[in-house]
Order: C-alpha cells, then sequence, then structure tokens
C-alpha cells in the first residue's frame, strides 16, 4: 500500500463514515480521523474497521480542525489526502492514484481531482463547473488556508499535477439538513465577501501569505472577485439562470432544477441578504460589522 494516510473530519457521521473508510483503505496505509466528540455511533464504527481515532474540540473552523491533525496525529507517511465522511473516490481515480503514485516526480507535492457532486441520489452532471481540488500533498508541503469559506490546501514548495479520474460528495441526509447547513454557510459567505470590500477578518499570520494555490483555487478566487463587484441579489439570479439555462442544467429534470435553484439561487440569495442584513445595521463601519456579526452570529473576526 501507498504511503498515504488520509485524514477525515467527523462529527456525527454515522451514515457515511463506514462508506468512507472502506473506500480509503484502497489507497491509504493509514487512516486517522478528527473527531469533535461525536453523540453516535462514528467512533464505534471507525475503530471497528481499524481506523485510528483523535478528539479535538470543534472551534467553528475546518482549516483549524484540519491543521490541527496535521500537527498533532502520528503521521509516518510521504503523503496525506483530505478526505469528507461524506465523500469517496470513484474507482478509476483509486486505480489512478495506485498506478501513478509510485512514481511521481519528486517535483510534484500535490495531486489536483476533479470533484463532483449527488443530490437527492443524482449526479450532477449538467449546468456545473468542473470543480477541481487538491486533496493529495505531500506531508511535509502542505497545510490547509485559515479561512471562514472556501479554504484550500496549499503548499509550500512544488508543483501540483491534475489526474483524470474524480471523487464525489454523496451526502446521504435529509433535505432539510442540507438547507440547515446552508442556512449556516451563508453567514460565513457573507463574510468573506463583505471581506473584500471592509476587510473586516484580521489576518491570521504573515505565514500565510507564503503558501501557494493551486492554478484551480486562484480561478476560483478570480471568479468570487468578479462576482462580488456584480449588484447585489441580482448576482444570484444571473448565477441561476447562466447555471440552469446556458449551461443546460434543466436536462436534470427535477433534482436538476432542485439543485440549481437551491444551491445556484436561494443560497447565494441568502448570503446576499445577510450582506444587506449587516450593512444595514453597521453602514460601511468594519468595526461595527464585527461586532454586529459576533453578536448575532457568533462568529468572531
Amino acid at each position: 500500500m501507498h504511503s498515504i494516510t488520509t485524514i477525515i473530519l467527523t462529527y456525527n457521521e454515522e451514515k457515511h463514515i463506514a462508506r468512507c473508510i472502506k473506500n480509503a483503505q484502497q489507497f491509504s496505509s493509514k487512516i486517522f480521523l478528527v473527531d469533535s466528540f461525536s453523540n453516535d455511533k462514528t467512533v464505534a464504527i471507525a475503530e471497528s474497521l481499524g481506523a485510528k481515532v483523535f478528539q479535538n474540540k470543534w472551534e467553528n473552523n475546518h482549516a483549524k480542525q484540519f491543521n490541527w491533525g496535521l500537527e498533532n496525529l502520528p503521521i509516518t507517511t510521504e503523503w496525506v489526502f483530505r478526505l469528507d465522511a461524506d465523500e469517496y473516490l470513484t474507482e478509476d481515480l483509486i486505480l489512478e492514484i495506485n498506478k501513478k503514485m509510485p512514481s511521481i516526480s519528486e517535483k510534484i507535492s500535490g495531486i489536483v481531482c476533479e470533484r463532483k457532486m449527488y443530490f437527492l441520489g443524482t449526479l450532477m452532471t449538467k449546468g456545473m463547473v468542473q470543480m477541481n481540488m487538491l486533496r493529495l500533498f505531500r506531508y511535509a508541503d502542505g497545510i490547509c488556508e485559515d479561512r471562514w469559506m472556501d479554504e484550500h490546501i496549499v503548499l509550500t514548495k512544488g508543483d501540483t499535477e491534475q489526474f483524470e479520474g474524480y471523487f464525489v460528495d454523496d451526502n446521504k441526509n435529509s433535505l432539510g439538513w442540507w438547507v440547515e447547513k446552508h442556512n449556516n454557510y451563508s453567514i460565513r459567505e457573507a463574510v468573506e465577501l463583505l471581506n473584500l470590500d471592509y476587510h473586516i477578518i484580521t489576518p491570521k499570520s504573515e505565514q500565510a501569505i507564503a503558501h501557494e494555490l493551486s492554478d484551480d483555487a486562484k480561478s476560483k478566487r478570480e471568479k468570487k472577485r468578479k462576482y462580488a463587484n456584480m449588484p447585489l441579489f441580482w448576482r444570484a439570479y444571473i448565477y441561476f439562470v447562466f447555471r440552469y439555462f446556458f449551461k443546460l442544467g434543466f436536462i436534470q429534470g427535477k433534482e436538476g432544477f432542485l439543485w440549481h435553484f437551491l444551491q445556484g439561487w436561494w443560497y447565494r440569495t441568502l448570503v446576499d441578504a445577510k450582506i444587506y442584513e449587516v450593512k444595514k445595521a453597521c453602514g460601511t463601519d468594519p468595526k461595527k460589522m464585527k461586532q454586529f456579526i459576533l453578536e448575532n452570529y457568533n462568529l468572531k473576526l
């Protein structure tokens, strides 16, 4: 088995964790969970399958939790794969990893793979842009950038290589759970967009500047900047029309409509509504914004 450690962040993931671990066992030599004190069967299931579980208090930040794992887990492998509990690799990507990793160039420090989404049991293939993510990286050369949303693995040195296979996000929870999750995400996204204009997030450290984003992450950030410059509320509508009609999202029936409406229009309108709420209460004063977000959404920026 290759010198790869897979790290999985968990909290009450009993619906997904067995599938995730069994999938990771096909390309990993070690599997570690960083668990936020689950109160379901997550830990018991993971340990029964041979994964090692380490628990750390959740501090409302995925990047901080993952970086805690990088710093504190007994990692002895050359490579690390970041995998969410509701994700798994396709057979083609597993075969590609098993074939290519033994002879990968020493100049390569990160492997970029495409991520695809399931929604209501349907793989979303229309209306989507290709989501490439750096998830496999040399342990000594990577870290997760500390952001409220849209955090990426960044490299301190080395190049990246794109693999052809893809992995999927296939969450088995209810639609109500999905809505609540995105409601929680929306204030984080609002903070990231407000920060572009008002600099309300204090940089964690100067060290982060030295880290290198993948080309795909840089492209995504540039698109976000362009989106942020569009008119509030109208941009969510335009984004939905682009995805659903011009990118042929309507071809995928009811599931396609619900996906693009909820994720492409409703969610982004909710983000804009929270931006509007903050600016209406605080004007353009960054200090007032930070205090308002802390008092109303319990996010300390």
